[in-house]
């Protein structure tokens, strides 16, 4: 067992633990604009220090595990702002970086361990910067999606995470694509989560069971959940993916807001913080990792510490 893995697995086998929450909306609210197609990726090449800052005030809230700024991040959207595939690799392999030196300040400062960096992985539709990921069923062929897949994961797993995160997929058809790619990294663990629409669908309708069982079948994936979905729609979901996996859950959906794909924003009132009531029953239907997506900030994982530190009653912290 590598020094990698067991990381993940401890946190698995010990939690509940918090994750990070929202790395663009966080950025958003300590006021940058991120309304272009690169989204939270444009800072890896304008302004670094921020979105260290950001995964550096997780960390301080009790994140124990912060993903990279490299959900929208890959060549072709590099391309469309005049990067070449160099260049664009390179700015993939600062998102892990930067996490990786917020994580090492944390633990100089005397944050305890394990903390983790995990690279996101985010799903095609993200790249094309119109609201597709939460929509799936992009028309593009299976093999399309793999090679998609396979150049970015290259490029992160060579920059050396702790694990893959790979996050708001909404249908089985990118599980499977992404899953086949995985096999090409066995060092490297992953979780995989679900962008979901409903208590029981994804956001391509795809059944939760469906998409989950396929997620799982890789030898690499240690959890599976859901992330980026209203908060409403979780507790039905996960007995759903439990009923279909005995891997451990892993939770951290937006604040209940909705994606508008032309405006570039979230709409609706949401919440900024998870009701306690929610984190309880999620540990209870076995989420072992509870974090934010979307409008969840610092103040929203110091009170999921605060709720899932009683919860880990008898485990190391």
């Amino acid at each position: 067992m590598t020094a990698v893995r067991s990381g993940i697995q401890r946190l698995l086998a010990t939690g509940p633990w918090p994750l990070d929450g929202g790395l663009a909306s966080e950025l958003e609210a300590r006021g940058h604009d991120l309304s272009d197609d690169l989204w939270s990726a444009r800072l890896l090449r304008d302004d670094p220090d921020a979105i260290r800052a950001v995964h550096a005030a997780y960390f301080a809230a009790g994140a124990r595990v912060a993903i990279s700024a490299s959900y929208q991040a890959s060549r072709r959207g590099f391309a469309a702002v005049g990067l070449d595939a160099r260049a664009a690799d390179r700015l993939l392999t600062r998102s892990v970086e930067l996490a990786r030196e917020a994580r090492d300040a944390a633990l100089a400062a005397g944050r305890p361990g394990p903390l983790l960096v995990a690279a996101s992985v985010g799903p095609y539709g993200a790249v094309l910067a119109d609201g597709a990921e939460y929509r799936g069923r992009y028309g593009l062929p299976h093999a399309d999606l793999v090679a998609f897949h396979r150049e970015r994961l290259e490029v992160l797993a060579a920059a050396g995470p702790d694990l893959l995160a790979v996050e708001t997929v909404p249908d089985a058809a990118e599980v499977a694509a992404v899953v086949e790619v995985l096999a090409d990294h066995p060092e490297l663990p992953a979780w995989v989560s679900l962008s979901c629409a409903s208590g029981s669908r994804t956001c391509a309708g795809d059944r939760v069971e469906d998409a989950a069982t396929t997620a799982a079948a890789a030898a690499t994936v240690l959890a599976v959940g859901v992330n980026c979905t209203a908060p409403e729609h979780v507790s039905e979901l996960l007995p759903r993916i439990r009923g279909a996996t005995g891997l451990p859950l892993v939770v951290y959906p937006n604040a209940g807001r909705v994606w508008d794909g032309a405006a570039r924003c979230w709409t609706g009132s949401g919440a900024d913080e998870l009701p306690d009531a929610a984190d309880r029953a999620w540990v209870a239907g076995g989420a072992a990792l509870v974090g934010g997506c979307c409008g969840l900030g610092p103040t929203a994982v110091a009170g999921l510490e605060r709720v899932l530190a009683p919860l880990r009653a008898g485990h190391l912290a």
